[in-house]
């Protein structure tokens, strides 16, 4: 049984200014932080023996083993500063540790509840063994509320969630120093990483202020994934382990995220291009084309035949590449080798992954990510319909704001990344010309020595800037997927330290001297971006949702079925247990459909239209919010004005939703209303008389 600290009453306080009362004296947070630190020589001792380890093992002599040794060290340092900045930027924010359960489960509307499982093994251990694993807390909140019960510790299930979300995204950054040091060659190259993404954090992920986002379990593994495909590309003949680690870091990272399968195909199409200008040999490029075949087989299975997978343009294009490689002979034979090869083939990808994605469309019947191509056909037309504004109504899925970029240029990561873009573009440039006046049939993997493996180290290089490229498309199109240009720029930036970029400048220590320069540049605009985030102070408050939550649990039945806004909706089934009809999982055409139904309550259609809508669904209660009728991000994006691209004919009529608030019979009837929700039951349909 999970044993909790004895309660005390604490003095009445404004919710601003909580306090916390510790069940018994010394046993508080900061209590618990006085531990006592092992003894240094312990620790010599241990690092002794794994130095040896490591040199009976891996055959490294004294100096590569302390190499290693530092680059683990440093490595798990950068970890672990990540995961303490994230847990105490959303302490500061949310003032977590003094929530309710509710409130903790208010604050994750979105998707989630993926470690239930996990959590539930891990309590079934700790109460059979009798191991307390949380301490709760009497919090006054003040105004007039009832005191309210909070716990720390893994045994609590907000706790256990945002601590492995937390642990997962420090061991991203361990990730990200052994990344750049790997690709620049230098360890100086993985601090370089880690502090670029440290100064300039705001615009690298969203998991300190949101860690209940797909995006937070999914991005650590495509780190993961990059760093093994950067090894596989240096290597002449990658081990069997490799391709297994690569296909595997493919499955973790596409099952938790809708988007994986888009960043991917970037991935892929930066590979090609790779190939096309001679860096990477068709067998690799095949070998590395099978992984991504294997991995996207396993993931449909695992995601019960998700349909979406296989009519993805990522699917199109595995298999449209696949067959430029395998008839790369006529491709010579029919076209002169040099220039016409290349465009021909490039354009030979684009054409059959645009027809092959359609006719696998129509063939599986899948429509399940149309809402994608024509978020994508808005960009850049003047096409709207109603699920694409409901994407690009949203800040985070406008087109990037000229401030991130002002962000990045006062960091100096944008100048930077020019800079080596530029560099290895010339370098490109230089060996595309010799290639076109000297056309050779020779590969990377089959030149000898040096020039074998100084071909690979660029043809790296080339690799990563273009992906920088792709990504820098994605994060101008859609604001959101920053978080993927941001970190890769904060990468790129480790080649600062790359010998084979900056070799010319000279002795080591004068190319060190340089690259500590920058950094000093970079830190006075980047500690004062620290500094902010950790100014942030908030509290997190949502008592009209408590009201309306609480209501539920105690009015309603078991089998009730609710209909609203998406947000709420994820509340609703998270804390009460309620049946929903729609929820943030927007990727389903049918549950988009169903969606589309419940929303018509803010559009301008006839109330009985709406109302047949909801009894159809089978929905029982509605819940109505005044903010989704009157909220207006910009001109046009208020949800009667969506409405009216998507239903004209009512346009201009007064919104449903602005009648309701104000009168709800005789179509439905309010059975809860406060300041922000109202719950409108819902008739049932007349049986027919017999």
């Amino acid at each position: 049984m999970v044993v909790k600290a004895k309660k005390q009453s604490v003095k009445e306080q404004t919710a601003a200014e909580r306090e916390r009362s510790p069940a018994a004296p010394g046993r508080g947070r900061r209590a618990r932080e006085s531990r006592a630190q092992p003894q240094s020589s312990l620790n010599a001792c241990r690092a002794g023996s794994l130095s040896a380890l490591l040199r009976s093992r891996l055959g490294l002599g004294p100096a590569a083993s302390f190499r290693l040794l530092t680059v683990f060290a440093l490595a798990v340092t950068a970890g672990f500063l990540h995961w303490h900045h994230l847990f105490h930027l959303f302490e500061n924010d949310r003032h977590f540790s003094h929530m309710s359960a509710l409130e903790k489960e208010m604050a994750f509307r979105t998707e989630m509840v993926v470690l239930a499982s996990w959590y539930r093994v891990y309590s079934s251990i700790m109460d059979f063994f009798r191991i307390p694993t949380k301490m709760c807390w009497s919090i006054n909140r003040g105004e007039g509320l009832e005191p309210v019960e909070s716990c720390e510790g893994l045994g609590d299930p907000a706790y256990f969630y945002i601590t492995f979300v937390f642990l997962l995204n420090g061991v991203m950054m361990s990730l990200f120093y052994v990344y750049g040091a790997y690709l620049s060659g230098s360890r100086l190259g993985g601090a370089v990483t880690v502090l670029c993404f440290f100064f300039n954090h705001g615009e690298s992920t969203r998991v300190m202020w949101t860690p209940p986002l797909r995006e937070s379990f999914s991005y650590p593994f495509l780190v993961l994934q990059m760093l093994l495909l950067t090894y596989i590309l240096r290597s002449r003949k990658p081990s069997r382990n490799a391709i297994l680690a690569l296909c595997v870091s493919n499955v973790v990272f596409m099952l938790p995220w809708q988007f994986a399968q888009f960043v991917l195909l970037t991935q892929v199409a930066s590979l090609f291009v790779s190939y096309v200008l001679g860096y990477l040999s068709p067998d690799k490029m095949q070998t590395i084309l099978t992984t991504h075949m294997v991995a996207l087989g396993v993931c449909f299975v695992l995601m019960f035949g998700n349909s979406m997978l296989l009519t993805s343009f990522y699917a199109s294009s595995l298999i449209s590449i696949w067959g430029i490689i395998a008839l790369r002979d006529r491709f010579r034979e029919t076209f002169r080798a040099g220039l016409i090869t290349w465009v021909m083939q490039c354009l030979a990808w684009v054409v059959t992954t645009v027809i092959l994605k359609f006719m696998l469309a129509v063939v599986l019947g899948a429509s399940d990510d149309a809402h994608i191509s024509s978020l994508i056909k808005s960009k850049f037309t003047s096409y709207k319909d109603f699920d694409t504004m409901m994407y690009t109504c949203a800040a985070e899925f406008d087109f990037m704001e000229v401030e991130t970029v002002l962000r990045y240029i006062k960091t100096l990561l944008l100048p930077v990344n020019v800079l080596l873009v530029s560099i290895i573009a010339g370098r490109t440039l230089k060996d595309v010309v010799s290639f076109l006046r000297h056309p050779s049939p020779a590969e990377p993997e089959n030149d000898n020595g040096s020039d074998q493996s100084e071909k690979l180290v660029r043809g790296v290089m080339v690799y990563h800037s273009l992906q920088l490229l792709a990504f820098a498309v994605l994060a101008v199109l859609i604001m959101r997927l920053k978080l993927f240009l941001t970190p890769h720029m904060c990468l790129m930036a480790s080649l600062l330290c790359s010998r084979q970029l900056f070799g010319w400048l000279g002795e080591k220590l004068k190319h060190q001297a340089a690259v500590l320069a920058i950094l000093s540049i970079m830190a006075v605009q980047g500690v004062t971006n620290l500094q902010y985030q950790w100014g942030i102070m908030g509290e997190f408050s949502n008592l009209p949702q408590e009201e309306l939550l609480e209501w539920i649990k105690e009015n309603t039945p078991q089998s009730a079925v609710f209909a609203g806004a998406m947000p709420t909706m994820a509340s609703v089934k998270l804390s009460t247990g309620r049946a929903i009809v729609n929820h943030p999982h927007y990727e389903d055409a049918g549950l988009r459909e169903r969606t589309k139904l419940v929303y018509a309550m803010y559009s301008r259609k006839p109330v009985e239209v709406v109302k047949r809508n909801l009894i159809s669904l089978q929905v029982d209660y509605f819940i109505l919010e005044d903010s989704w009728c009157t909220r207006r991000s910009r001109p046009g994006c208020s949800m009667p004005e969506i409405w009216d691209v998507e239903d004209p004919q009512n346009a201009g009529k007064t919104p449903l939703c602005m009648m309701m608030s104000r009168e709800t019979r005789p179509h439905f009837s309010t059975v809860f209303y406060n300041s922000v929700y109202k719950v409108l039951k819902v008739p049932k349909a007349a049986r027919p008389s017999r």
